[in-house]
């Protein structure tokens, strides 16, 4: 890890969402709270939309090109919302000059699989029907790439492309990066908890809707960029992804960024998050552009 990244691990203390008693509600509440109190850019309009019952919040820059990215926020399908992930979204409409949608999807374990992926194809069904004109782009990162990829897997040419942030996609935790532990930021015994609240049984680990690198569909996606981090214990499921996705004759693009660890790329604060938004939105322009 990079100075700046190792100093945030070593500074950050976490919480045990496991322990008996945890009280995750408030835990969510306190993550929102401080999320919030950061600093954030102005856009041109933001605006709560209801999508067929889905809470979302449409983030239009000035002078937008025309599409629409459709972003499903990280957090191990548990933790996080658009309100967490406000700050990022604006970035990525500025940065983009497209309007983001950001989707407040169901989570477990109040609402286990497959709410979240159902949820996502609410917003596909109310897109083609009365939403912002396309083309449109599917992004995550984390918990919501894997939601972003099997939105696209669900609804085969409906999105012109899909970006991917270090995506979650293994419920077995079984890749050789993950020896990379705790010290990464991201112990497998958390990775572990996310899956067991996400999936109602065992069998679910199974299911492509849950496991999209168990699809035989990745012929049916659209151009994909996928983006891992060196440090980060989901480097390997990440990257073969995107083998998988070329060899099933997709057009792909994966990087990985040196240095760093999970969840750098929404906090501005890490050196690589902004060239790897600016990434993102430069190759999100070139394949909405040309839809």
């Amino acid at each position: 890890m990079y100075p700046e990244v190792r100093a945030a691990v070593e500074a950050d203390a976490g919480v045990d969402l496991g322990a008996p008693g945890f009280d995750l509600a408030a835990h969510r509440e306190d993550v929102r709270r401080v999320n919030l109190r950061q600093p954030r850019e102005d856009v041109a309009s933001v605006e709560d939309v209801d999508a067929d019952g889905v809470r979302c919040r449409l983030y239009v820059p000035a002078d937008p090109l025309p599409g629409l990215v459709v972003h499903a926020h990280g957090g191990g399908f548990v933790l996080n919302d658009i309100d967490v992930h406000d700050g990022i979204s604006r970035r990525m409409a500025n940065r983009g000059r497209r309007a983001v949608l950001s989707v407040d999807y169901r989570q477990p374990p109040e609402h286990p699989f497959p709410a979240a992926p159902d949820d996502l194809d609410t917003v596909v069904g109310w897109l083609r029907r009365e939403g912002p004109p396309g083309p449109y782009a599917a992004h995550g990162d984390s918990a919501g790439a894997n939601l972003a990829v099997v939105a696209a897997l669900r609804n085969p040419g409906f999105f012109a492309a899909v970006a991917l942030i270090y995506p979650f996609l293994d419920p077995r935790t079984a890749f050789p990066s993950w020896e990379l532990g705790a010290a990464s930021g991201f112990d497998p015994a958390e990775a572990t908890w996310y899956w067991e609240q996400y999936a109602r049984t065992e069998a679910d680990y199974d299911d492509p809707d849950l496991a999209p690198l168990l699809s035989a569909r990745l012929h049916t996606l659209p151009p994909t960029f996928v983006a891992t981090a060196e440090a980060d214990p989901l480097r390997d499921e990440g990257e073969e992804l995107a083998r998988r996705i070329a060899e099933a004759g997709v057009e792909v693009v994966g990087i990985r960024c040196l240095g760093q660890t999970h969840g750098f790329w929404r906090h501005a604060t890490f050196t690589a998050s902004e060239p790897l938004v600016r990434q993102v939105a430069g190759w999100l322009d070139q394949h909405l552009t040309t839809a």
